[in-house]
């Protein structure tokens, strides 16, 4: 999109780096770029501080979106969808600045917001969004107690969530456990650490000794959870090898796979990586594999910074895999992501009903291809970050259907945690398990 520049003869405020980053990130995200991308990409110029800040303002906003828009229809004539997608987006950016980021004075959320909109959009609109924020200001403590009366409706409105993906939950868990998981989406995600080349202990001491604040991290008892941000391209011990990040569920997803010492491992749709790292402590070779080689370089990288020769990443779509038979495969298929909200609260916003029907096909399609690459008697594990049963135990259900000879295989007992294993299956559920939502299933062919 391109903005008009005006300029006012008057003296203004002048914006700060982090808010027009943030708008820009908006715009990007309006254009179907996804928000990691995009603050990439919108962060290059920032310093660590204002990175961190616009980090707060975006990802914030966009978790509290359905409130913010709800609190604005009534406050703006016609309503948001009137307006300018910028201009809606300038306006929800400064009203959670407002009502949210206790560390902006109500002021500068404004007169910042105002600013912006008349460098991006004219005056007209300046005075629109300064009569708005104004007019939430004074009526911020009323904000909230016209949530509507239906209880499918308020749920989605109170923690911003599409109300489509609200009723299904609901039905599925009922509306205690649903608003559980609304909360557990609506919180920041944290940084979770595993060591790599030594054990917890030493990468423990290391990363107080960088001043960092260390917590357990849930499930998985060699991971540490960091206390607070860290930029980890300054933190020593990421950059020297002795770590990597990632979530409980996904390292769980490995532990479950419980692939045979000295064994050679597919793991397709693997980008970023982290799962292929986690498989190569057991593993002889593992074949990392993505449609995506651009995806593929972050992977490359942590190669590099871990120094591991056992990991050889390759670009191939897993619906015709290019490479022969292996002990066993890992398919961490893509799929609508509905576990992962807190890390990508864009992705509620993009996600369409329709979207269960054609990844689930996609899936099938992948599982498919992913059998045929399994020795006999290897094993096939089915992984994805979603909590919707379309994509995960129905795919696995039509599989062995269609596959009457394989056979669903827990893993060893004390694999993983009993809590996350449900008939045979892994489930790791957000608000149950405080970690990102996974699911699998551990196939083994016949011999």
């Amino acid at each position: 999109m391109t903005h008009r520049s005006h300029t006012s003869a008057t003296t203004s405020t002048p914006v700060t780096d982090a808010r027009r980053a943030a708008a820009d990130v908006c715009a990007d995200l309006r254009t179907g770029v996804l928000l990691g991308a995009s603050m990439e990409r919108r962060c290059v110029a920032l310093d660590p501080r204002d990175r961190r800040w616009l980090q707060e303002l975006v990802f914030g906003m966009l978790r509290r979106r359905g409130w913010i828009d709800h609190a604005l229809i009534s406050r703006v004539r016609g309503g948001l969808a009137r307006l300018d997608g910028d201009l809606a987006d300038l306006i929800r950016l400064g009203a959670y600045q407002l009502l949210e980021m206790g560390s902006v004075p109500a002021y500068a959320a404004i007169a910042q917001t105002v600013e912006l909109a008349k460098q991006r959009h004219g005056l007209g609109a300046s005075k629109l969004v300064n009569a708005v924020l104004r007019r939430l200001d004074r009526e911020r403590s009323s904000l909230g107690s016209d949530l509507p009366s239906d209880p499918i409706d308020a749920l989605a409105t109170e923690f911003s969530h599409p109300r489509w993906l609200v009723a299904r939950w609901v039905a599925r868990w009922g509306p205690v456990q649903t608003r559980d998981l609304l909360e557990a989406n609506n919180q920041e995600a944290p940084i979770i650490l595993r060591p790599w080349g030594m054990v917890r202990e030493q990468l423990e001491a290391k990363l107080e000794a960088a001043g960092l604040r260390l917590e357990d991290a849930p499930l998985c008892d060699d991971s540490i959870r960091i206390n607070g941000s860290v930029n980890l391209a300054d933190l020593a011990p990421f950059v020297q090898g002795a770590c990597l990040v990632q979530d409980p569920a996904a390292t769980l997803v490995t532990r479950y796979a419980a692939i045979p010492a000295g064994s050679t491992v597919a793991d397709l749709c693997s980008a970023p990586g982290g799962k292929s790292v986690e498989l190569s402590r057991q593993a002889a070779l593992v074949i990392s594999a993505d449609l995506s080689p651009t995806r593929l370089t972050r992977l490359r990288d942590t190669v590099l910074r871990l120094d591991l020769p056992n990991v050889a990443p390759v670009a191939f779509d897993a619906r015709h895999p290019a490479i022969g038979a292996v002990d066993a495969v890992l398919v961490d298929a893509p799929c609508t992501g509905t576990g992962t909200f807190r890390r990508h609260p864009d992705a509620r916003w993009r996600l369409r009903m329709s979207d269960l029907a054609v990844t689930a096909l996609m899936q099938r399609d992948i599982l498919r291809a992913a059998a045929r690459l399994v020795k006999p008697g290897g094993l096939l594990i089915y992984s994805t970050c979603t909590l919707e049963p379309e994509e995960n135990e129905t795919q696995v259900e039509a599989f062995l259907a269609a596959n009457p000879d394989w056979r669903l295989e827990p893993p060893p007992a004390g694999a993983v945690p009993d809590s996350t294993l449900d008939q045979g299956f892994l489930r790791v559920l957000p608000h149950l398990h405080g970690a990102d939502g996974a699911f699998a299933a551990r196939l083994r062919r016949p011999s």
